[in-house]
């Protein structure tokens, strides 16, 4: 018998062989080394198993999935509705309460205890209308109490009083004023200064009144004037225009247009001697 320790090589004693210096053990102070690239499970790896596990489950359901149509089921044990008559008595043997609760067509609801049928009320009627008679008798009762129990005060009628005599009066001093006058419209009006002293004309029938119109600058002076309504006088729109130009007025910064009204008093003309005598 061959020694086995003779063929096989010799191994070198735990004495003889030399180990790297540094910690006794091997997990005092070793790091752990990285792992090679393609060990573990990538993200890649993870979504290729992923797919392959829905496809494979989808393909189950088609090869495995039954394709016939859906047959609805017979109906069976379904009530049936029979429309019969009262002559037909083999319906009612079918009622399981026919001997059990008393039924309408039995023989002591026939002829024993028969409810008398009750007629229902009518509610649509009318009641014929009662008028109510006249009393003849008290035809004017309430008017003849009234006067029974007021009486009025007694008056003489007078229909013929005494006339009250009066004195009539003449008024002529609105009608014909006493001296000529002046109106001055608008804004003019509140900035005369120099009120001018107005004659009476001549004349033996009452004239007119003439207008008008003036134009007043900034310095209160009349700068033009011009008749509105020409007068059948004349003489009397020219006597306007020369008591309308020498006017004065407060200034003002802007032109200002107003009417004058003349209301001409006359006199007799024998009244007043002439102007222009010799």
């Amino acid at each position: 018998m061959s020694n086995p320790s003779a063929d096989s090589p010799a191994l070198p004693s735990p004495q003889s062989q030399s180990w790297p210096a540094g910690p006794s053990s091997p997990g005092d102070g070793w790091l752990a080394e990285p792992k090679p690239p393609g060990e573990g499970w990538t993200q890649q790896k993870f979504f290729l198993v992923l797919a392959f596990v829905f496809a494979f489950h989808v393909a189950l359901i088609f090869l495995f999935g039954t394709k016939k149509p859906i047959i609805p089921r017979a109906l069976t044990n379904v009530p049936h509705l029979q429309l019969a008559d009262n002559a037909d008595e083999f319906i009612g043997l079918g009622d399981p309460t026919l001997f059990a609760r008393p039924n309408a067509h039995d023989l002591v609801t026939a002829y024993w205890r028969r409810t008398p049928a009750v007629k229902p009320p009518n509610f649509d009627w009318t009641e014929p209308p009662l008028y109510l008679p006249p009393a003849p008798e008290n035809f004017g009762a309430a008017f003849r109490a009234f006067v029974q129990n007021n009486t009025s005060a007694k008056f003489s009628l007078d229909f013929k009083p005494e006339p009250k005599l009066t004195a009539p009066e003449l008024a002529l001093d609105d009608a014909m004023p006493q001296a000529t006058t002046m109106h001055i419209s608008g804004e003019l009006g509140q900035r005369l200064l120099n009120p001018v002293e107005l004659p009476s004309l001549p004349r033996n029938d009452v004239v007119a009144p003439s207008k008008v119109q003036a134009l007043v600058d900034t310095a209160g002076n009349v700068a033009s004037a011009v008749v509105i309504e020409p007068n059948a006088d004349t003489d009397a729109d020219q006597r306007a225009l020369q008591l309308a130009r020498r006017l004065r007025f407060a200034p003002a910064p802007h032109l200002t247009f107003g009417d004058i009204t003349f209301n001409w008093h006359t006199v007799p003309a024998n009244a007043v001697p002439p102007t222009n005598a010799p």
